[in-house]
């Protein structure tokens, strides 16, 4: 299905998301869109002719900003720059995330203010197409001005240079454009800026991050509902009238889902029955109840843990579209002004924060995960539960104790990786970058402490799903017991010990891919 841009339609995190998803795009732009980015370019060509000074088009750039360079020497000028900072080094970006970044770049330039020229933009929308995916390099990007190593790298194979896949094969960019039927860009004056010079890449992986990460909470709604029920949790610190004596939005949220989500549960625990039960046990002396009033904060406190989770989330996607719907790079020609703009645009500090938040709520979603994980695991701690979840054969065999070794250790690094990268700034380009967003960096961080929380929650959704086989399946809320069935279509009961990394790989891959584990 063709996705036309459009400048009176908002670029959603999903349509980059479904974009990438296709091995082939079918990206276009609409009239509109052409229209406006012609007028931009005719506008720099009438300020070239007018022999104006403007940074990227007749002086050199970065730490040679004061450098004049004639109109003439343009193509070079651009060209060198493209081979000046493609400096990445690493594992290259798979093809959904370059095809992303490609994407988010395409639409910044399609709002028409960076003076690329229609036919080159043409020629980036159907490399893209064409299913051309350049070798990105993963490491070296500081975020500011832009993305310019994993932009350049992308660059460089529409001019038919650096190196790209297709067909799942590795080709000189030449090549590549060649089996394709694409000629090479001919970049002019500014093109070559406007290429690389913004937050594309930072965006594009942080649209493929939010996107699954957004899943991935939505999903853990509903196991942190089964877990509940699995650990014997009580259900009257979800009711909504004590969360309306808290006005947060993501609290009141959660708590209405488990409150909703736990009605119909017969294993959720009625608080009142077990006040009866410990009236009944008051004595003459203090003596220990047979329960506790009380849950533990990771199953009581769920709505005030994930609740600032579900707000950070959200303030996080509304950043990144913002950015995704921006012209982000420097200059600015801008048509209906008919001026240039000197600018900062390219400054990614606002997708590095977001994405240190985005690390800090999924941390937050972890550390929750690894505590429920405990609770299974203690038999002290889990209201019945034999140790380990191992009711068959305990001793002779572990059970799930050695899972908890995998949680604790991705809980470990992925709350290392919460230090903020947005706050690293060094200096480069003798004191001309001299604070830079590591955004680039944030967002590819981001991406792999998902993937660390999703196999943490797999696991805590394998064990609840263990302890709910013990417990006996027949009082699961209706919610709750289509999970636990989905589950079970893939993960059986274990009354064995077998290596569990394929089960919890599986379960994190559909927490990450699939709503609710659909």
């Amino acid at each position: 299905m063709t996705y036309t841009l459009s400048l009176d339609r908002r670029v959603r995190l999903a349509d980059i998301e479904s974009i990438a998803a296709a091995p082939k795009p079918a990206l276009a732009l609409d009239s509109a869109v052409r229209q406006r980015v012609e007028a931009s370019r005719r506008t720099l060509e009438k300020f070239v002719a007018e022999g104006r000074i403007i940074y990227g088009v007749t002086t050199s750039m970065g730490g040679f900003v004061d450098w004049l360079v004639p109109v003439s020497q343009a193509r070079q000028l651009q060209e060198n720059l493209l081979n000046a900072v493609a400096t990445n080094v690493g594992e290259h970006l798979d093809d959904t995330a370059v095809r992303a970044i490609m994407a988010s770049r395409i639409a910044s330039l399609s709002r028409g203010n960076s003076a690329i020229s229609l036919a080159n933009l043409d020629t980036f929308i159907a490399v893209l197409n064409a299913g051309i995916a350049p070798c990105v390099p993963q490491k070296g990007s500081l975020g500011t001005s832009g993305d310019l190593g994993p932009l350049a790298a992308i660059a460089l194979v529409c001019i038919g240079q650096w190196k790209a896949r297709l067909g799942g094969k590795v080709l000189p960019g030449a090549q590549a454009l060649s089996q394709a039927g694409i000629a090479p860009m001919e970049l002019s004056y500014k093109e070559g800026l406007a290429l690389i010079n913004g937050t594309s890449g930072m965006v594009g992986l942080s649209a493929l991050t939010l996107q699954a990460a957004r899943r991935l909470v939505q999903a853990y709604l509903l196991i942190s509902a089964l877990s509940v029920e699995a650990l014997g949790g009580k259900t009257k610190p979800f009711d909504p009238r004590v969360h309306a004596l808290k006005p947060h939005r993501g609290q009141r949220q959660v708590a209405a889902f488990l409150w909703q989500t736990l009605a119909d549960s017969q294993l959720a625990v009625d608080e009142l029955d077990i006040e009866q039960l410990l009236a009944a046990e008051i004595a003459d002396t203090a003596q220990a109840g047979s329960q506790p009033i009380e849950d533990a904060y990771s199953i009581r406190c769920t709505p005030q843990i994930l609740g600032p989770v579900l707000d950070s989330l959200a303030t996080t996607e509304q950043t990144v579209e913002d950015e995704l719907n921006s012209s982000n790079d420097n200059p600015l020609i801008n048509p209906d002004e008919k001026e240039v703009f000197h600018n900062g645009h390219f400054h990614g500090q606002y997708v590095a924060m977001a994405m240190d938040h985005l690390v800090i709520a999924l941390t937050t979603l972890m550390n929750l995960s690894n505590r429920r994980v405990d609770r299974y695991l203690d038999q002290s701690n889990s209201n019945g539960l034999p140790p380990f979840l191992c009711r068959e054969n305990p001793g002779l065999r572990l059970g799930l104790m050695g899972g908890q070794f995998m949680t604790a250790s991705l809980t470990a690094e992925t709350r290392a990786m919460a230090m903020p990268m947005s706050i690293q700034s060094l200096t480069t380009t003798a004191d001309f970058q001299d604070i830079v967003s590591f955004g680039f960096v944030a967002a590819r961080r981001a991406r792999e402490a998902l993937h660390n929380v999703a196999h943490v929650v797999a696991f805590e959704l394998l064990c609840a799903c263990q302890a709910i086989d013990i417990r006996g399946t027949q009082g699961l809320s209706t919610a709750t017991r289509a999970l636990y069935e989905q589950t079970r279509q893939h993960i059986p009961y274990l009354d064995t010990d077998i290596t569990t990394t394929e089960y919890v790989e599986e379960l994190a891959r559909r927490l990450l891919n699939h709503p609710g584990l659909a």
